[in-house]
């Protein structure tokens, strides 16, 4: 994960406007990044998430305790921040350290899951399937151009995301203090509402993802941009996910 905690995904800064800005252009067509290369790096970084997910979700359903997983839960997180960060201010080393920033994630999103799912049967897999189905429909409505990418639409999202980061991390600071955010928190209306918005704002990131990746394939980026892009696609799907899911929490607790 970047610099924010698990609830704080944002369009990833690490893929911004400048992230293929003054990158040198391949000069052989084996050493730039493809659009294959960046599917087939994304689809080996769910799958070790997904790996990674199965151990801190099979320990809470076989021992029925939180406790038994926290510590899986912390470490997928520290860990998981230790390397977004790293990977976003050294995209160089993407292709050594996204592997086990998938991981990391994992153990966080499978422990999270786990614990939801034992409250509201059912909810992961409707999540899961949330996700993947807005990811779905928003990639065909990039490629047929019913939704375009402007210096607009960029400010808009962006500007949106930023604002999201702002208030969970006043929620944060809050939090130490036992202050509580209503609208963030319980089931209703109001908090639903808001929720929707940020599911809303985390999925039209998932359009600027597509749109750079398309970019970095098309100005010759550097083949290492493949780990990058990929890297930076799950940071997306992963904040998308979570919010999907405190979603559908909100609406059981209804």
């Amino acid at each position: 994960m970047d610099n924010r905690n698990w609830l704080t995904r944002t369009s990833n800064p690490s893929l911004n406007e400048k992230t293929f800005a003054g990158l040198p252009r391949a000069t052989v067509a084996g050493e730039a990044m493809t659009l294959q290369g960046t599917v087939n790096r994304s689809f080996l970084l769910l799958l070790v998430l997904l790996i990674a997910a199965l151990w801190p979700w099979s320990q809470f359903f076989g021992s029925g305790n939180p406790a038994a997983i926290a510590p899986a839960i912390l470490i997928g997180l520290i860990g998981g921040l230790v390397l977004g960060l790293i990977i976003s201010f050294k995209a160089t080393l993407a292709p050594m350290l996204s592997i086990p920033y998938a991981a990391c994630e994992g153990l966080a999103i499978g422990g999270i899951s786990a614990v939801l799912e034992k409250r509201y049967p059912g909810i992961a897999i409707q999540a899961v399937g949330l996700t993947f189905g807005v990811m779905a429909a928003l990639l065909l409505a990039y490629t047929t151009g019913l939704i375009r990418v402007t210096q607009r639409f960029r400010a808009i999202v962006v500007g949106a995301t930023g604002a999201i980061l702002l208030l969970y991390l006043a929620s944060f600071v809050l939090g130490f203090f036992h202050v509580a955010v209503p609208f963030l928190q319980g089931g209703s209306a109001l908090s639903i509402g808001v929720s929707l918005v940020i599911v809303c704002i985390a999925a039209l990131n998932l359009v600027l993802n597509f749109d750079l990746i398309y970019t970095g394939v098309a100005q010759g980026a550097p083949r290492y941009m493949e780990w990058y892009a990929a890297f930076g696609l799950m940071v997306t799907l992963v904040w998308l996910y979570l919010e999907i899911l405190r979603l559908l929490g909100q609406i059981r607790q209804r």
